[in-house]
Parts: structure tokens; sequence; C-alpha cells
């Protein structure tokens, strides 16, 4: 199987397995997992955070840092795309009170401007208009299909929002792929942020884990969080193990799955009824309309597979994503695939 559902699908490396058959652990529970412990400063250090977290997943870092920035009653910023607003369960709501203020991006890029994000906030609103708690930033973009957010862009945000004393949470799941992309470090990408996620387990390639980073006082609270939602992992430094391996070693091959996006969308923009913009596929995330070859997203997925080429469907669009499981010679075959199932 040619599978580029997600980049969630990557098996560890040998290096990653060696680590973890070898790892030094403890009770992280009680702060004494070494490996762990190892991660979570390597990670801070990297971002130039004070501190950071090892949590299962990204979902559970971001519920943590919105659970943390607001109060119930209140709403968050998001871009209508956002990963936190549509794939998280509603858990805002469920868990921390709060609900999302969904905001459309103009230009279609999914990358919101300040006047977007203004307009949509309730700074000083009447008592009985929900106030705005915090902004919520994604980077890169996942629906929008990998588009990154600049560190001008990112400035400017986060400065505004402060002068109106709003927290702003960065939601840097794959930040990794947008530092790529930019020729930025992610901790430029990421500094203006009160606290950034990002996951180890997508283009990195680790099995299992996201990080949650911020101010030191932040992660200790968000430690109390974790254990609220079911996250205290215990001997957990057998998967820090890989995350190490992941965080030094899969930034360096990020460049190679963008190239392997683009040529995939390169491809499929020379296909029939296919609607895209090759220009715009700038990380690992290639997302294009069907709708004009009159068949469903669904139906040419389930023909794909058929085929052994894994993808998603969203609507009447369909997303591929490059992870480095997959080869340039993968994505040759699954566009010869694809335009075999188009010509049908």
């Amino acid at each position: 199987m040619i599978d580029l559902r997600s980049d969630t699908v990557t098996k560890p490396t040998p290096a990653m397995r060696r680590a973890m058959a070898e790892a030094e652990v403890g009770d992280d529970v009680y702060g004494e997992d070494p490996t762990v412990n190892r991660l979570q400063e390597r990670a801070a250090e990297i971002f130039e955070k004070e501190a950071a977290i090892f949590v299962p997943t990204g979902s559970m870092g971001n519920q943590t840092a919105v659970k943390l920035h607001t109060r119930p009653g209140q709403e968050v910023v998001i871009e209508e795309r956002g990963h936190i607003y549509n794939f998280e369960m509603a858990t805002m709501s469920a868990f921390s009170g709060v609900l999302a203020r969904p905001v459309k991006s103009n230009d279609g890029s999914g990358i919101l401007t300040w006047d977007e994000i203004a307009s949509a906030i309730h700074a000083k609103a009447a008592y009985y208009v929900a106030p705005t708690g915090l902004v919520a930033l994604e980077n890169s973009h996942n629906l929008a299909g990998g588009s990154v957010l600049t560190r001008d862009r990112t400035e400017d945000i986060c400065a505004r929002a402060h002068e109106k004393n709003l927290p702003v949470h960065l939601d840097g799941a794959r930040i990794f792929n947008a530092a790529a992309a930019l020729g930025e470090t992610v901790a430029d990408l990421a500094r203006p942020a009160d606290s950034v996620m990002f996951c180890l387990s997508k283009g990195l390639g680790a099995p299992v884990g996201s990080m949650l980073l911020g101010k030191r006082e932040f992660i200790d609270e968000a430690r109390v969080v974790r254990k609220m939602l079911g996250g205290g992992m215990r001997q957990a430094g057998v998967l820090a193990a890989a995350g190490l391996i992941a965080l030094e070693e899969s930034p360096k091959i990020l460049p190679a799955d963008h190239a392997h996006a683009k040529l995939l969308a390169e491809g499929i923009a020379e296909l029939p009824g296919v609607k895209i913009d090759p220009e715009k596929v700038v990380t690992n995330i290639v997302i294009f309309d069907v709708t004009g070859t009159g068949l469903s997203a669904d139906g040419i997925c389930a023909q794909l597979r058929e085929r052994n080429v894994l993808a998603s469907g969203f609507g009447s669009s369909i997303r591929m994503v490059t992870h480095y499981d997959v080869s340039r010679s993968d994505i040759e075959s699954a566009l010869r695939e694809l335009r075999s199932v188009l010509a049908n």
C-alpha cells in the first residue's frame, strides 16, 4: 500500500525502535522518567521556551492549553477550518466550557490577518455577550492544504492580541514543516505565542506523542490538566526515546516530503476535472477538488484503495499527505493509478 492518508501513518525508524528498546525509564507521574525529562528539556531548548511537557496526543496538548488560557463562558477565536475547532470532539466546550468563534480567511489561505481576527473579538462586550478569552492559530494549516503562517504575521497577531490582554495559542502540529518551507527556525515561528503544541507523531515520524510548551508556571499547571485528562503515563520513556530521535533527526528530511508533495500536486493538476493550484502547495499536504470529475471523493478513494493507494476524502475534495515512508516512485505510482481511475 502507498499510504497517503496522513503523515501519522509513518512507521518508527530502526533508530527509534532501538532507542525505545534501550530507553532508561522511571515513573513520569512522579517526574522520575529520565528519558521523558530529557525530551522535555530538549524541546524547550529548541523552541527557546521555558518549559515543555510530553503529552500522548496533539489534541490533549491543544485542549490543555485552551483550558489554562480561558475560563468558562468565553470564546476562542479560530480560523473556521482549524483543527482545534473541527477535529477535537468539541472538547473546548465539554471540558473548558468555552465556545469557538470561527472566522473565515477571506483569501482562502486559512491564514488569518489581524483585521479578520479583530472583527470577531469581544474584548469589552456588553455583559450578555461572551467575551473573547483566547486566539488560536495553526501552523501549518491542515485543512487549508498545509499553508504556512509567517513569522511576521505571527508577530503582528500576537502583539495586537497582547495589547488587548488576550493570550495566543499556536497549534504547531506541523510547525517543523512550516519552518522548513519558510527557511525559519521553529523557535522564531513560535516565539510570540504564549503556548505552542507540536506533534512528534506526524511528519517527524515518532509512533506516539506531542509536546506542549510555554512559561514554566504554565507547564506546571499543564501537568495537572494532563492528569485530569488521563495523560499520566508512568514509564513513558519508552515512547519519549522515539520522540527524541524524531526531534533531532526528522526535521532534516522534511524538504524531501515537500518536494514529493509538489511533484504530486503538479501531476494532479494535469488530470481532467480536478482543481488544484500547485503553487500553493508548500509543505507536505495536497488537497484537490474533484467536483469536475463527475465522481465523488469517497468513490475515487475507494477505487484507489483497490489499486493499493490510500487517500482521504473530505466532502468534494481529496487530501494526500507525503511523509518519509513515501518515495518519489510511490508518488509516480499514485499519480498513475489516480489517472487510471479518472479515465474510467
